[in-house]
């Protein structure tokens, strides 16, 4: 969807926030192009299917349970070989960031914002993650298992505004799905998608704007 489109943002006027907070995964991180790699085939139709079902799993999860438990069982959900999570696991620090991330989050730094990321990851691999995403540039690192819950639940993206020192009506969140569009609107928050992978959107709750490059999806706070 093109971000330029008027039908792709509402009428909101864009509040300036304090504190912009990212999904770490999706938003970020290509980590789609791992998760194809991971699978027997190496392609995008086995590791969308894979993904889309550790989605379903997750989002209907809420409390957290051990995130790479969670990996498994979607793809034994969808009939792949223990050796795709295995894999996935092992490549963690291949996570690459998007090419326009690391500019992005240097500019936001530069005006002042506080930058945040929350993921349904385990501490691990959160840190691991957000170390590939921008290493040394999050004020705040929240992960599901600190948390003890899973994105969507509003409180998974509540857990950020103590540690980041922020209400939830400063907090710009950019989503990685639409499950965050939802989830982070729920905890008060505003937001903006990064649909880098062109995700379905829901009808019931929509971001501020949407786009598929980081830039554009945060045009108005940069």
């Amino acid at each position: 969807m093109n971000s330029t489109d008027p039908a792709n943002t509402t009428d909101q006027s864009p509040r300036q926030p304090k504190a912009v907070v990212f999904d770490l995964l999706t938003a970020l991180l290509d980590s789609w192009t791992l998760w194809d790699q991971s699978t027997p085939s190496g392609t995008h139709d086995e590791g969308m299917l894979w993904r889309q079902r550790y989605l379903e799993v997750t989002f209907g999860t809420n409390k957290y349970v051990p995130y790479e438990s969670l990996v498994a069982k979607a793809a034994q959900d969808v009939g792949l070989p223990s050796s795709a999570p295995e894999a996935l696991l092992a490549n963690w620090r291949q996570l690459k960031p998007w090419p326009e991330v690391p500019g992005v989050l240097e500019r936001l730094k530069a005006k002042g914002y506080k930058l945040g990321v929350v993921t349904n990851c385990s501490v691990r691999l959160g840190r691991i993650a957000a170390h590939q995403a921008g290493q040394g540039i999050f004020d705040a690192v929240v992960t599901g298992e600190e948390s003890g819950y899973y994105k969507p639940t509003a409180e998974a993206y509540r857990a950020i505004l103590e540690p980041l020192g922020v209400e939830a009506k400063d907090v710009l969140f950019v989503a990685g799905s639409a499950g965050d569009v939802a989830g982070a609107t729920r905890a008060g928050m505003k937001v903006v998608w990064h649909n880098k992978i062109g995700l379905p959107a829901r009808d019931d709750v929509q971001p501020m704007r949407e786009a598929t490059t980081l830039d554009e999806a945060l045009v108005d706070f940069l």
